[in-house]
């Protein structure tokens, strides 16, 4: 019976998840700012005391970033990202989120089962280019080659 493997539990992140989100994202090369900035719009999957994911969303009003979605290399290839990513798409409603951007650099077929297209950065409306990814995008061209844009519209429903 000991033996069981439990699934990891989602939850909304709190302040001391911090140090373990910030790792999982520099282990995948992913920016680890602002974090504490938007800790109320953070989700982590916690399995046994650690922090083996994250989702977090930036909102601009309207607009949203989506960010920080990273499921630790051992729950790769399951559902985790995708609890992940319905937490945060779920919290853009819930705020009244109409348009939603992202930055990605491999993960543009699995965002595209959301309804996420390729964009441009000039498709990025103001309120959204306040995100220190997009200053970082915009300003470092090298930046650009690895990474695609995208964006979702939210219908009403």
């Amino acid at each position: 019976m000991g033996d069981e493997l439990s699934e990891p539990g989602l939850r909304r992140a709190r302040e001391e998840d911090i140090p373990q989100i910030e790792a999982l994202l520099a282990a995948e090369r992913l920016p680890p700012y602002g974090i504490k900035d938007y800790l109320e719009t953070f989700f982590v999957l916690e399995d046994g005391g650690r922090v083996v994911g994250s989702a977090g969303l930036e909102v601009y009003g309207q607009a949203a970033l989506l960010r920080s979605v990273v499921v630790a290399p051992e729950l790769r290839g399951g559902s985790h990202g995708r609890w992940l990513t319905d937490a945060a798409m779920s919290e853009a409603k819930a705020r009244g989120v109409q348009r939603v951007y992202l930055f990605t650099m491999h993960a543009a077929a699995f965002f595209a089962r959301y309804g996420f297209r390729e964009c441009s950065l000039e498709d990025f409306e103001p309120a959204v280019r306040q995100s220190y990814q997009y200053r970082g995008v915009s300003t470092m061209p090298q930046l650009r080659e690895w990474l695609k844009a995208m964006r979702l519209e939210l219908d009403d429903g």
